[in-house]
């Protein structure tokens, strides 16, 4: 009887050492770790622990235990929070939208700015708890009163619910400045990965609201800003490198939309969308946009395949605005306000903040950038992670708080 008992025990041991050693093994095999990040070594254990939790996550889903993105979100949301003795951290809801209020616990005899935090994560990984530490550290450096919001995520909710939570978590926000002591001429939206994509929905959606008071500025780390193109240098130079690879990507664009993954080679090949289509957004997606010295490793044109029609009809919500704020007209992304953009060269979405820096600078945004030679995309959230964080996650950070200061 007992050795019955004890029978599942080394069945679970040989599974779990199965899937590391597939994981191991996938890694080496894909994974394209530039000599230039500086840590490869920290790289290639932060990816195979990443890609251990999304294979065991995939595990229970087809066992029906859990979905994989709640199952990689309750191993992130396992580590505890650390506390800050200068930041006062309170936990809040918005109607149902769960939020985390940052202040400073010096006094001040004036208002603060104020900060809207999205994380990123696509939809999938990241939470108020992952983010925990950045927004500590935005408010105690800036001075700043910071509110991260916890929209909801996949698999549940996809398109438009998480934008929506978000407009309308900083919607009340702001209608409550008076309350948390912060100066309405001075918030600002921020986000990392769709995080910034979120800042930057948020700053169009609000354009007409003369009821509020108006976004000073937005900060965009490695931020996804257009859901329609996917032939651009970066993916193309970027497609194998952690933490986001090309195969991840689809998989959050796909379940966010709800689009069946059998496009996925009819997207690459750009036959998702009408040639008419293309040219229309071309002068703002092509990648004559994109500075020549980005275009040096390993880029070559690729011309886009005829239209697939039943795909064009499953795949146009990505035209959405609130899926590709990069696309809007002229006449919107004039309005927006200041921008600080960071940018990492090893990041398959690194043309996205590119383009975006380069269509504000057309219309007369201001912009500052920053790119970091070293970085790749998630390279934040490493902040506090300890033998496995970046230097280039605490020069991220050091910027946003610069950009924060001089506002």
């Amino acid at each position: 009887m007992m050795a019955v008992l004890l029978l599942p025990l080394p069945m679970a041991a040989c599974a779990f050492l199965g899937v590391g050693l597939w994981v191991i093994c996938s890694h080496f095999l894909t994974a394209d770790i530039p000599a230039a990040i500086g840590h490869p070594v920290k790289l290639r254990v932060l990816d195979c622990l990443f890609l251990l939790l999304l294979r065991w996550g995939m595990i229970f889903e087809k066992l029906r235990i859990c979905s994989m993105p709640r199952f990689v979100r309750f191993m992130h949301d396992l580590r505890p929070l650390k506390e800050d003795p200068d930041v006062v951290v309170t936990d809040l809801r918005y109607g149902t939208i769960p939020v985390k209020l940052y202040q400073p616990k010096v006094f001040s005899c004036i208002p603060r700015p104020g900060i809207v935090f999205y994380h990123g994560g696509g939809g999938v990984l990241g939470s108020l708890k992952t983010h925990h530490v950045i927004c500590c550290h935005l408010s105690k450096k800036s001075g700043s009163v910071v509110l991260s919001v916890g929209y909801r995520r996949l698999p549940q909710h996809k398109f438009p619910v998480a934008a929506r939570d978000c407009i309308a978590a900083t919607i009340h926000f702001l209608k409550s400045l008076n309350v948390y002591g912060v100066d309405p001429d001075r918030v600002v939206v921020c986000g990392d990965s769709v995080g910034g994509g979120m800042a930057t929905i948020v700053c169009q959606k609000l354009l007409d609201c003369p009821d509020l008071p108006k976004i000073r500025a937005q900060i965009l780390v490695y931020a996804i800003l257009q859901a329609v193109d996917f032939q651009s240098p970066s993916f193309q130079q970027n497609r194998n490198i952690p933490l986001l690879n090309w195969n991840f990507a689809f998989y959050c664009w796909s379940c966010y939309l709800d689009i069946n993954p059998s496009w996925k080679s009819t997207i690459m090949k750009g036959a998702h969308l009408p040639a008419e289509v293309w040219e229309k957004y071309r002068k703002w997606l092509g990648a004559e946009n994109i500075p020549e010295r980005f275009k040096k490793k390993s880029y070559r044109p690729m011309p886009r395949e005829p239209l697939n029609e039943a795909a064009y009809l499953e795949t146009n919500l990505a035209l959405d605005l609130m899926n590709s704020p990069l696309i809007a007209e002229d006449e919107v992304m004039s309005q927006l306000p200041e921008a600080c953009i960071v940018s990492c060269e090893y990041d398959l979405l690194r043309d996205h903040s590119l383009l975006f820096k380069k269509r504000l600078e057309d219309l007369g945004v201001p912009v500052t950038w920053h790119h970091m030679e070293d970085g790749f995309h998630g390279v934040l959230s490493t902040f506090d992670m300890g033998y496995l964080q970046f230097p280039c996650s605490t020069r991220i950070l050091n910027a946003m708080v610069h950009f924060l200061n001089k506002l």
